[in-house]
């Protein structure tokens, strides 16, 4: 911002009527009258350290008359308002300053009046959503005969527990179900084997009384495996790989 003619004469005008720090002068003589309204982001850029030179560039000519040289302290009268349309909040400012006209602190007249400056409190972030309950996860041998997608008798009876377990629920929940098989045989007859064995599962609860609509199956083959059992002889993997072959059903709670 420039200095102008006039403002240069107001704050060269003499050294006299400086105020003593922390001494503020009566607010009816504020020029102009009942002071001005400020950005507080434009006043929060102030900090001790500036000269006189870069405060009025920011602030504007002090409201009391203080001259420029020799002059220790700058006042404001500052309006502001807590939001739109609220009664404005008046405050005095006084900027105290060193002998090389470099600000080394401030005064605010209420002190309540500083708190203005400090930036507006951060909404807390919402706490994140509640983690989904982990599937129910259900081995496929207690479901199937091996290499089978037919469901047994005992998988039937499992099925019947799910279905128990939803009670109320069951006519709205949404559910996945996902196969998976173990990594013995091609990845894609595999894959084929859980899909048909997601599809029995799904078949099943809709006969039970799931909607349809409410239940999608899956099939992913032997991703995802949970074991690992290296290179053992056939009938030891296929026990220890166990694990791997299981039908998962989100949705319907530990």
């Amino acid at each position: 911002m420039k200095w102008t003619t006039m403002a240069m004469a107001a704050l060269l005008a003499g050294c006299g009527g400086a105020q003593v720090r922390g001494d503020f002068p009566d607010p009816a003589r504020a020029h102009p009258a009942g002071g001005t309204y400020v950005s507080l982001e434009g006043l929060r850029q102030y900090a001790p350290g500036m000269n006189k030179q870069q405060l009025y560039a920011l602030l504007g000519t002090p409201h009391f008359g203080e001259g420029l040289w020799g002059v220790r302290e700058w006042n404001y009268l500052f309006n502001f308002r807590r939001s739109v349309g609220a009664p404005p909040v008046q405050c005095q400012f006084q900027i105290h300053f060193d002998g090389k006209g470099v600000a080394v602190g401030q005064s605010w007249k209420p002190a309540t009046c500083a708190a203005l400056l400090e930036p507006a409190p951060v909404a807390a972030a919402p706490p994140p959503p509640p983690a989904p309950p982990p599937p129910l996860r259900i081995s496929a041998d207690a479901l199937f005969a091996f290499d089978s997608a037919e469901l047994s008798a005992a998988g039937r009876t499992q099925l019947d527990e799910v279905v128990a377990r939803l009670g109320a629920r069951a006519g709205t929940a949404q559910l996945t179900v996902v196969g998976f098989t173990d990594e013995i045989g091609s990845d894609a007859y595999n894959l084929r084997l859980s899909q048909r064995r997601a599809e029995a599962v799904r078949d099943y609860l809709l006969a039970r009384g799931i909607p349809a609509g409410s239940v999608r199956a899956e099939g992913r083959g032997s991703a995802q495996p949970l074991v690992d059992c290296g290179k053992a002889p056939r009938a030891e993997r296929v026990r220890c790989l166990a694990p791997n072959r299981r039908v998962e059903i989100a949705g319907a709670g530990a």
